[in-house]
């Protein structure tokens, strides 16, 4: 694979897409449908899969490309593939909360390699370079040249005193419950997959997910926290969360840096 090339493309797509997000997102008013599985979808999450479908199969045609909005067309699993969330944390967008993200990922045998996370409205830009690195890109942003970016890793934990990350949308009491088992000292709520680059960013240590999630909704952020020294693992066995698995429904999951004293379900 050619991941120069991968990192300038991701990049510039995810730029490009958040563009044409921030211009609805900043209307006066859009429209928003049900999709059959009751969740919103609005007029950027159409156009953003759009542009960032075209971009992918113009430079990448030889990869399988799997998407949100595309959903009911991927029956068949691959090995490799490119998968995207155009627009992730809808609900976010809807109420204008800003905690929305791009998602771009390539998967190979399982694991999310390489990323893309931008949040347009918070104006922060994550991904992995071509060596598999993570790095924070900060703007102003120029779609053909990378500009200053700041290599990331995450903390090191103390476990008298975590920094916990959840979900803003989606909080629980059973996501709560667990939270209560460690000794935290301070919880941030965020949306989308920017809860991931919270902890690769050493902002936090640990981000559990008690929740229904998809694989696009998280194989980006994955790739991102991996590439900082981070690890996603399954909640109930504590293996590594995988990638193209039968209908792309994830299971409970736990993002966290090394060092954080996990603890059982």
């Amino acid at each position: 694979m050619d991941f120069p090339r991968m990192e300038s493309i991701f990049r510039k797509l995810a730029l490009e897409a958040g563009d044409r997000i921030m211009e609805i997102y900043n209307a006066d008013d859009f429209d928003v449908k049900v999709k059959s599985d009751d969740s919103p979808v609005t007029e950027a999450d159409e156009v953003a899969d759009a542009l960032i479908s075209a971009g992918i199969a113009a430079t990448f045609p030889e990869v399988a490309l799997v998407t949100e909005e595309q959903a009911a067309s991927h029956t068949q699993l691959v090995s490799s593939f490119i998968i995207v969330d155009p627009l992730d944390g809808t609900k976010e967008f809807i109420n204008r909360r800003g905690d929305f993200t791009v998602n771009i990922a390539y998967v190979e045998n399982g694991v999310p390699l390489r990323g893309v996370v931008y949040a347009p409205a918070k104006g922060r830009l994550f991904y992995t370079e071509a060596d598999g690195r993570t790095v924070e890109e900060t703007g102003p942003f120029e779609k053909e040249r990378k500009g200053d970016v700041t290599p990331l890793a995450v903390s090191e934990p103390d476990n008298s005193a975590l920094m916990v990350v959840a979900s803003k949308s989606h909080r629980d009491a059973a996501t709560d419950a667990y939270i209560g088992k460690y000794s935290v000292k301070d919880m941030k709520s965020a949306g989308s997959s920017l809860k991931f680059c919270l902890v690769a960013s050493g902002e936090a240590d640990l981000y559990p997910r008690l929740g229904r999630t998809m694989e696009w909704d998280t194989a980006a952020g994955d790739a991102v926290l991996r590439g900082a020294g981070g690890h996603v693992i399954r909640f109930d066995d504590h293996a590594p969360l995988t990638y193209g698995k039968t209908g792309y429904e994830n299971p409970f999951f736990i993002a966290y840096a090394p060092g954080v004293d996990l603890k059982a379900g």
